[in-house]
């Protein structure tokens, strides 16, 4: 048991969408990198064994990520008073353009990789840009710097500048050369199959990449529904199709192992047919609030039992945080029960702390919260100078953690070991 470990503070994790689970000067038995126990009391057989003492701080779940745009770093919090085509085209392609130099790119990844950590962000599921060799230098990255998850080669070969933009057998030829390479040297950061979205990426294009992700048994990410021009828009290339999310589901590219971020204007009969065939929703409030798209209807996904995770999307988002990620679904969910006259309800913080935490373990292969044989991934917040009332709960502790928490505030970040 030399690879075991103890972390003393107080446990707040979430093992359901509606339920946290509270243990006050509790203990986690982390062995191997993956959780052993959590107790109340330590047992006798953890008495001699290496203590991480947190005594009064709060222990919970590590964040995970599940869109954002690593080649955008550069770029937060720019242009964001333009709607999403217009930003795209005025600052996003000609930045992700830079990306063809490697140096400049193994600069950028390994600041963001750090930045990562340092806002208790352990999993992702991240798009590059259409390069290879610094998709593959991103993946080095973040797997030196402990993250975990999912990055994308992103694939386009149509509405995109030319200093951009594939043909279609070169973005496949790239796609295999990139998925061959990432598979051979990483370990932890595996590759996913990355369409930028319909209106980038041509009808032969999405059927090749659709083939190509059910023969190498990758998952699948894009964007859908984000914004009401580029709805329309999608229809308009895709005549054969009546809504946005057949135009993946007709080139095998939507299943359970797919994410689609946004979904703000998803009606009723798409959110069943992405419930239907079990694909997972990105929801990324801070992005659809700054690119003037809408407010997604996060409380329906929820109660129509949708696999609803967290992204940043920077750079249409603007923090990196997940913390403030999950604060801004609350009060976006809120927005939107305001607009609809309190039809549509809000959720709560410990709701969001699942969404930003539980929910993409579950895509991730994991069982929710802290589950004996997780890896331990987690993070330690540091609230005592905020003087807690007598009468504060678990779930006022959680909510004032997405509300206030700054990375100034995380004393330790776990992804198996301590980073």
């Amino acid at each position: 048991m030399t690879d075991t470990y103890i972390v003393h503070g107080d446990i707040i994790h979430a093992p359901a969408l509606d339920a946290i689970e509270h243990i006050p000067d509790g203990y986690v038995a982390v062995r191997g990198g993956r959780v052993a126990g959590i107790y109340g009391e330590l047992p006798a057989e953890y008495a001699h064994m290496p203590l991480h003492d947190y005594r009064g701080r709060l222990v919970t779940q590590a964040l995970c990520d599940m869109h954002l745009h690593a080649p955008q770093y550069p770029m937060l919090g720019m242009g964001i008073d333009l709607p999403l085509l217009e930003w795209l085209n005025t600052y996003t392609f000609a930045t992700e353009a830079r990306f063809d130099d490697v140096e400049y790119a193994r600069r950028v990844y390994d600041a963001l990789a750090a930045k990562l950590v340092s806002v208790g962000t352990t999993r992702v599921c991240m798009f590059s840009s259409v390069h290879t060799d610094s998709t593959l230098a991103l993946m080095q990255a973040l797997e030196d710097a402990g993250i975990s998850g999912y990055v994308g080669k992103v694939n386009m070969d149509r509405n995109c500048p030319l200093s951009i933009r594939e043909d279609t057998e070169r973005s496949i030829a790239e796609t295999e050369r990139f998925i061959d390479e990432a598979l051979k040297r990483f370990k932890r950061v595996r590759p996913i199959i990355t369409p930028r979205f319909t209106p980038a990426c041509s009808d032969d294009l999405m059927t090749r990449l659709g083939e190509l992700a059910r023969a190498s048994a990758l998952p699948i990410q894009s964007h859908m529904s984000e914004n009401a021009d580029e709805c329309a828009w999608v229809l308009e290339l895709c005549p054969d199709c009546s809504a946005y999310w057949e135009t993946y589901h007709k080139r095998g590219l939507f299943g359970e192992k797919t994410i689609v971020a946004h979904c703000v204007f998803s009606d009723e009969a798409e959110r069943a047919a992405i419930a239907r065939c079990g694909a997972w929703v990105a929801h990324c409030p801070d992005s659809n609030v700054n690119l003037c798209s809408g407010v997604a209807p996060l409380r329906k996904m929820l109660d129509e039992r949708l696999n609803v995770v967290l992204g940043s999307d920077i750079a249409g988002g603007a923090q990196l945080s997940m913390l403030q990620v999950a604060a801004m679904a609350v009060k976006s969910a809120k927005l939107r029960s305001i607009a609809t006259g309190g039809a549509e309800g809000c959720i709560s913080a410990t709701e969001a702390l699942y969404l930003a935490t539980s929910a993409g373990q579950v895509f991730f292969g994991e069982q929710p919260g802290f589950a004996q044989g997780n890896e331990f991934h987690a993070i330690v917040i540091d609230d005592r100078a905020l003087q807690a009332p007598p009468s504060m709960s678990p779930s006022d502790r959680i909510g004032r953690a997405l509300y206030t928490t700054e990375s100034a505030d995380i004393e330790a970040v776990y992804a198996c070991r301590k980073l």
